[in-house]
């Protein structure tokens, strides 16, 4: 009776899962087609990365990946991977903010910018905030029971890897702000952050290599460590990347600014 009642609520679940998924990629698309109606363009890049980004998180909830996270350690680190680190990536890079404020009406972007203005919302968008509820929430997950009550209980794994996507999200948007924010912190901080939580998420991977998770055994801590060691590094140098042109461009534009106000005055 236990197990049909598992399974009834791993069957609901999904299946809210995929309707909530279909909803994002269809609003995402909807809102695309509709902007071109307006006669304005949007870079067809931006959709492909919105469907790969939700493609990532499907798979950690349905599929192979998600299956096999359930009795394997690396593939559990593979799913962490795509839903706590590259899909936010792949999301952000989207721009979802940009193009919701570019469909909505004047009346609505006020009211939506007036609430993104709230204090709430600054809190969540400062970088330091957003590392620590990401870094801090992979070691409370991996350093204590809560791992291993996570393959006995669906519906916590289904909050934790929605936890992963929204502090991985949250820390990725207040890293690169790419989408529109009343909150944006200079470059300097952003790059100051990022470097620590970068360090700190390499030091949390090599103490799992030594000391596995509750459950885990010697052999398949080594594999997932440095799979979220390595494979981190990768997402995280698109973060640098990211954040580095964004520098380049500002940079840039005020060095264009600042020679041609020289040339004038000379002239």
């Amino acid at each position: 009776m236990i197990n049909n009642s598992h399974q009834d609520s791993v069957f609901h679940i999904s299946h809210l899962f995929l309707l909530f998924l279909f909803i994002m990629v269809a609003g995402y698309l909807v809102a695309t087609i509709f902007l071109y109606q307006k006669g304005k363009r949007w870079p067809i890049i931006r959709c492909c990365l919105w469907l790969l980004g939700w493609a990532c998180i499907g798979s950690t909830f349905v599929g192979p990946i998600a299956d096999q996270a359930l009795h394997h350690f690396l593939f559990h680190m593979i799913g962490h991977i795509l839903i706590g680190m590259l899909a936010p990536l792949l999301l952000v890079l989207a721009r979802p903010m940009t193009l919701l404020f570019n469909i909505l009406p004047v009346k609505y972007a006020r009211r939506l910018t007036t609430v993104l203005k709230s204090w709430p919302f600054k809190v969540l968008s400062d970088p330091t905030v957003t590392a620590v509820l990401n870094i801090g929430g992979l070691v409370v997950l991996y350093k204590t029971e809560l791992f291993s009550l996570m393959h006995d209980h669906f519906i916590l794994a289904s909050l934790i890897h929605l936890h992963m996507f929204l502090a991985g999200f949250a820390f990725t948007f207040s890293i690169l702000c790419m989408d529109p924010t009343a909150h944006k912190r200079s470059f300097t901080y952003r790059a100051i952050v990022l470097i620590l939580a970068i360090a700190a998420h390499g030091l949390l991977s090599k103490y799992m290599y030594a000391h596995p998770p509750l459950g885990v055994s010697q052999k398949e801590a080594e594999l997932g460590a440095m799979l979220m060691y390595y494979g981190g590094d990768v997402i995280d140098l698109g973060l640098v990347y990211f954040l580095c042109q964004e520098w380049y461009r500002v940079r840039g534009r005020r060095l264009e600014i600042h020679k041609k106000t020289s040339y004038y005055l000379k002239g």
